[in-house]
């Protein structure tokens, strides 16, 4: 089954500081029937203005993933980690027992744009942890790269969850296919350009900001309606 949701149906927000969408309950946003897709809880595609941020702010017990798709992004932590990260790299955040961060934009002229993913931990109450991460940003064309994952894949940033996050680029016409064990499930999220996706019978077509959810879809065929850039995470 694949579960279609446009980026119209998203809880779209504008503070002047900070503009973008929500595609799970989060924050203002509450919506019993949207509060989660297996362990992933929160995707929070956000835009930061120049100079400013998140102050500082507790999490526990969650798995937080931060991948740039523009910009700068500058976290820093209770533990004593200072990082600034751009295209081309994740921030990884496990929570654990309990952490206070703050994020920002550290430009004084160029907005920072990002995706925010947060997964529901294997474990609780384990000691908070923090990394960042790299990919080769030409190795996303034509290929599904692993950027984050709790499969122990070698040199991608590790998660606490039993999960992996992929980025791609497609052309036009252009087809990947992707394989799960059977019972799994697939977030699809479309940044930019549009895409096919066919599986279990169905065939479904996603644009800008577009998302899916897939169940009992083992098998998918990705095609670029156009030139598209997309995020497919693998779930339990």
């Amino acid at each position: 089954m694949i579960n279609v949701y446009p980026a119209s149906s998203r809880f779209e927000y504008d503070k002047g500081w900070l503009k973008g969408g929500h595609s799970f309950s989060f924050a203002d946003y509450y919506d019993p029937e949207n509060v989660k897709f297996g362990p992933m809880r929160v995707c929070n595609d956000d835009v930061i203005a120049p100079g400013k941020g998140f102050g500082a702010h507790p999490h526990s017990d969650m798995e937080i993933l931060s991948i740039i798709l523009s910009g700068k992004l500058r976290h820093e932590d209770s533990l004593g980690n200072v990082a600034v990260t751009g295209f081309g790299g994740v921030q990884r955040m496990s929570a654990g027992t309990g952490v206070i961060h703050t994020e920002h934009n550290p430009s004084e002229h160029e907005d920072v744009h990002i995706l925010q993913l947060w997964f529901e931990p294997l474990e609780r109450g384990k000691a908070p942890s923090y990394t960042t991460g790299e990919f080769d940003t030409a190795a996303l064309d034509g290929a599904l790269v692993p950027i984050a994952s709790g499969r122990g894949l070698e040199g991608v940033t590790a998660m606490g969850q039993d999960m992996t996050v992929y980025l791609s680029r497609l052309e036009a016409r252009q087809v990947l296919d992707f394989k799960q064990a059977v019972g799994r499930r697939i977030f699809l999220f479309v940044i930019e350009g549009e895409l096919e996706a066919a599986g279990a019978g169905e065939t479904v077509k996603l644009g800008r900001r577009d998302t899916a959810r897939i169940v009992d879809a083992p098998e998918l065929s990705l095609v670029g309606g156009a030139p598209v850039f997309y995020m497919l995470i693998d779930l339990p």
